[in-house]
């Protein structure tokens, strides 16, 4: 099998994880632990690989790196950074929780460039002790993309034993007909759509509404970017399985320690809202003015 183009622009550490490097670049991968509603309690169910870019030294934005590369290489930087993730989760997550990686459907138009980033994928799974049921692969349903396409590369990557998230329901793109379609394992939420259902009674009623559709369907559900404690609080009582925040937990560079989230802690302790991180840490995230809570 031939050297995977991700693995080609990795550097190994002593410690265990890599950095990749691309151009001027170098890239890190942080993961943001994704959290689950069991009897009253949370506990940490997976994490989401997240890619952190740096220029001599320096944290940069992450759409700011990706707005510098052509078309052209986007494909191999997409393979780049999945590589970067799933070597470092191998390397300082726990051996159980499911890792969240994401694909821009947009750029496996061709069946053959889909077989080959799977065959790819598949090499760096082995590499990093990683079995591809722990993987969700995240997709959005991008109406310039070509449904047919779409549903093939979904059906290529449920084949290969992955499972699939659609990610940001509820932007502007979002088709509850397509999610039908799809058949998703799980369905992400838009971080600002459920913050703006949950100020109002109406909202909260529709947002409780389309959890319950999909939970019936077999498709858990995920609330991303939940920054106040009133938000967790209406996201368990919507009936969502799974929640993502600042409030929780913020992104944490490899490696992490996070494994103090494995088998050996307790399965579904309390958990209390993160404190503030360093900035060379940590992610940072531009504040959003959330009005009080309103519903329901």
């Amino acid at each position: 099998m031939s050297r995977s183009i991700g693995l080609a622009h990795i550097i190994r550490h002593d410690d265990g994880t890599s950095t990749g490097v691309w151009g001027i670049y170098t890239l890190q991968s942080a993961f943001q632990p994704i959290f689950a509603f069991k009897e009253g309690k949370l506990s940490v169910a997976a994490f989401e690989g997240l890619i952190r870019p740096f220029r001599d030294g320096e944290p940069q934005s992450p759409i700011a790196f990706f707005s510098t590369c052509p078309a052209a290489d986007r494909l191999h930087v997409e393979a780049l950074t999945r590589t970067l993730h799933l070597l470092n989760a191998g390397a300082c997550l726990p051996q159980e929780a499911s890792i969240f990686v994401n694909f821009d459907p947009s750029v496996f138009t061709e069946r053959s460039v889909a077989e080959n980033a799977l065959r790819e994928m598949r090499l760096v799974l082995h590499e990093a002790g990683i079995d591809p049921g722990r993987v969700v692969c995240e997709v959005t349903e991008q109406k310039s993309a070509s449904q047919e396409a779409l549903h093939g590369f979904v059906a290529a990557l449920r084949g290969s034993g992955f499972r699939i998230a659609v990610d940001d329901y509820g932007s502007d793109d979002s088709d509850i007909n397509r999610i039908k379609e799809l058949k998703p394992d799980i369905v992400k939420f838009d971080a600002y759509w459920i913050t703006q259902l949950m100020e109002s009674g109406a909202g909260f009623a529709l947002l409780t509404t389309m959890v319950k559709s999909f939970e019936d369907q077999g498709i858990r559900t995920v609330f991303e970017g939940i920054e106040e404690g009133w938000q967790l609080e209406l996201a368990e009582k919507s009936g969502a399985s799974m929640v993502q925040g600042f409030v929780l937990a913020r992104p944490e560079l490899a490696p992490t320690s996070f494994r103090v989230f494995g088998k050996t802690a307790p399965e579904a302790a309390p958990v209390t809202a993160a404190p503030a991180a360093p900035a060379t840490q940590h992610a940072a995230r531009p504040a959003k003015a959330f009005g009080r809570r309103v519903a329901p």
